[in-house]
């Protein structure tokens, strides 16, 4: 069942992400949903508070629509409306619900939207963007799939890397506190397997650098490096989460996988970083 259910998941990803921009909007709202859900349940199963789940997923999702939706060139700056009116909606509504955590239900919401909701609103940033058609008056929309599929590619590939080398030869761990599983070999080994990974993408991908393939190949070095030093600390972030909370899974949405939380931990610190290195190349 868990091999059945990582195929599944990893071709359901890829075919909604290549597939064109609703796909990808269609999924990654869900994901959002699903995720933002899953993270106030078990903090109002193990950490005693009271969040409100409903409207914060709901402002989960209406996050990522807005930036989706601005990304697509559909509306203006006037579509993060709905998304403030979501965010006051969860601070004055504890006036009234005379709950005994108010202050902990107010960050824990705001929290969601920053570690879940905001990194996958993020992914329309790197593969939507609209630009003017000159004498139309209209927009085009460029979709550029492989900046979001690359991440992925570089987590699963840094992930079979550090699984199959810290077996082998992994002795020095890398972060016992929190995830004593995980060993330096481990991550050197899936750091050198999503390089490996970028250096095939740089073949057929000239996204970084149309004119220079050697440099073109260097930026897609980088970014696979970020990825995977990122990744490798969202995991961690999720590890001291679910320590602290005293679990093993996030969920059981995905059978053999836990939740939602668990297949996403990397990308959630990995997506932003991205971000960063992709618009800072761009500035070079």
């Amino acid at each position: 069942m868990r091999s059945i259910t990582g195929i599944l998941f990893v071709v359901v990803l890829v075919a909604a992400i290549v597939s064109g921009p609703y796909s990808f909007g269609f999924l990654f709202a869900i994901v959002t949903g699903l995720t933002t859900w899953e993270f106030c349940s078990i903090l109002n199963k193990n950490q005693g508070v009271q969040i409100n789940k409903l409207i914060t997923t709901a402002a989960a999702v209406i996050f990522f629509f807005s930036v989706y939706g601005f990304s697509l060139g559909v509306s203006g700056t006037g579509i993060f409306v709905p998304l403030c009116l979501s965010i006051l909606y969860l601070f004055i509504s504890e006036l009234y619900t005379n709950s005994e955590t108010p202050i902990q239900n107010w960050a824990y919401a705001l929290m969601a939207l920053l570690y879940i909701a905001l990194p996958f609103s993020l992914l329309s940033i790197l593969t939507i963007e609209f630009f003017p058609v000159p004498g139309t008056g209209l927009n085009a929309v460029a979709y550029r799939s492989i900046f979001a599929l690359s991440i992925f590619i570089f987590l699963w590939s840094s992930d079979t890397g550090a699984y199959i080398f810290g077996v082998w030869l992994g002795k020095h761990r890398l972060f016992p506190r929190i995830s004593p599983k995980k060993s330096w070999e481990g991550s050197v080994g899936g750091t050198v397997v999503a390089l490996a990974a970028s250096q095939i993408i740089a073949i057929w991908s000239n996204d970084f650098a149309p004119d220079d393939a050697v440099l073109n190949r260097l930026y897609w070095a980088g970014l696979a490096f970020v990825v995977v030093v990122f990744g490798t600390w969202g995991d961690l972030v999720e590890s001291l989460l679910k320590r602290k909370l005293g679990i093993k899974d996030s969920g059981n949405i995905l059978p053999g996988h836990g939740g939602m939380l668990d297949r996403f931990d990397s990308s959630l610190v990995a997506i932003p970083a991205a971000v960063v290195y992709i618009y800072s190349i761009s500035l070079i």
